[in-house]
């Protein structure tokens, strides 16, 4: 078997959550030997976010810790401890990466700051994923997905004219923050593995998200470039853009622009109220009883077909549309599972899980799932026992709150 991608790289793993465990899980899944750094009898935070079997929360049972820690091998590790911190430099020597996300202050405060990892090795690549970054009036502010969203900007734009802005409700940004994360660190590495340099890359999850996703980067560039303030009644894009119903549920469609609305009047049979031209002008789009006119027609025809039909409609039209799908439809989608998006893995006290596998495909460097998300210090054995720790030397740093 070929080897995998990152097969000859290792990453000493200090983030908790979200961000930095899918930074760090991008890595494990195509190869990289991922050791997870966890703080003695609790871990990673995320181990206490659910979903959980039955709702019943347990260290070793979290769905969102398995996600995000397949192929990592766990240590348990305090760093508040001289000898913790004397242990961590030695796995220092031998790992090429080493990703945190604690705020910025913490590593320097532990004594193990760039500069300190640099003189154990000079071309270590240190990640640190934070909030805001590394320096600037906000560096050691506290966020979260929401405030991130609020102070980015385009919350103010979002949700009904009348009322109070809403986010989104997932975490858009620590995810994203985590792909960029990892983008940042594969340049890093490449730089120390061909040219003998280390850095510190410093990700800050506000500016990862600022000009790239969720409507932000649109609004940012219209205000720089023009002044302009989008307002909410406008942020739409045009009332043939959205979720709209149909005979079993819903669908949902980007068409108000002037090259897709044809192309929908058309897959609907022409019906004469549409051909009005005024649907393409930017006055029509936003004229209420034009509008009403459009809902009443479209939805008409909508519930007389599935969204599956209205999908395969669409594809034949040209037109940008698909189903809404529930959960289990997304997991029973012949597309996705002919392309083996999802896969069974087996944990020692979730039983067979059913899970996601990989966002992307090299042809000629496989992938796959090698190892479980690890129970909590699953593998100090393992790990101390390679640096020349005995039994008996663990039995003595675990009593001593080391490991």
């Amino acid at each position: 078997m070929q080897d995998t991608a990152l097969s000859d790289m290792r990453v000493l793993d200090l983030t908790q959550y979200l961000a930095g465990p899918y930074c760090t899980k991008l890595l494990s899944t195509y190869g990289a030997d991922v050791i997870k750094i966890e703080k003695p009898g609790s871990g990673d935070p995320a181990r206490n976010m659910g979903p959980f079997p039955n709702d019943e929360p347990h260290l070793e049972k979290s769905g969102t810790f398995f996600h995000l820690n397949l192929n990592k091998r766990s240590v348990t590790l305090n760093l508040k401890s001289d000898s913790g911190k004397e242990i961590f430099k030695d796995l220092v020597r031998d790992a090429d990466m080493v990703v945190e996300s604690f705020r910025p202050h913490v590593m320097r405060d532990l004594g193990l700051s760039y500069d300190t990892l640099k003189e154990i090795k000079p071309n270590i690549v240190l990640t640190s994923i934070t909030n805001f970054g590394q320096t600037g009036p906000y560096a050691e502010y506290k966020s979260s997905e929401m405030v991130l969203y609020g102070m980015g900007g385009p919350m103010y734009n979002k949700g009904n004219p009348d009322r109070e802005p809403v986010s989104l409700g997932l975490p858009t940004a620590l995810y994203h923050g985590g792909s960029v994360a990892a983008a940042g660190a594969m340049g890093a590495f490449f730089g120390a593995r061909y040219q003998n340099v280390g850095q510190h890359v410093d990700v800050s999850l506000m500016e990862a998200v600022l000009g790239s996703v969720d409507g932000r980067i649109g609004v940012l560039l219209a205000y720089q470039y023009s002044g302009e303030v989008t307002d909410r009644d406008n942020a739409a894009g045009g009332f043939a853009n959205g979720v709209f119903p149909c005979q079993d549920g819903y669908f949902v469609m980007a068409a108000s622009d002037n090259r897709m609305f044809p192309r929908l009047v058309k897959m609907m049979g022409d019906p004469e109220p549409l051909l009005d031209p005024r649907y393409l002008t930017p006055e029509g789009k936003r004229d209420p009883d034009l509008r009403d006119l459009f809902e009443a027609v479209l939805i008409g025809w909508t519930m007389e077909h599935s969204k599956r039909e209205i999908a395969q409609i669409g594809a034949e039209n040209g037109l940008i549309c698909g189903a809404l799908n529930t959960i289990a439809e997304v997991d029973t989608d012949p597309h996705f599972n002919e392309r083996d998006v999802f896969v069974e893995v087996e944990h020692p006290d979730l039983g067979k899980i059913r899970t996601i596998g990989r966002p992307f495909i090299m042809h000629e460097s496989p992938w796959s799932i090698e190892r479980t998300a690890p129970r909590l210090g699953e593998h100090n054995e393992e790990i101390y026992g390679d640096m020349g720790f005995t039994k008996e030397q663990l039995v003595q740093l675990r009593s001593n709150g080391v490991i």
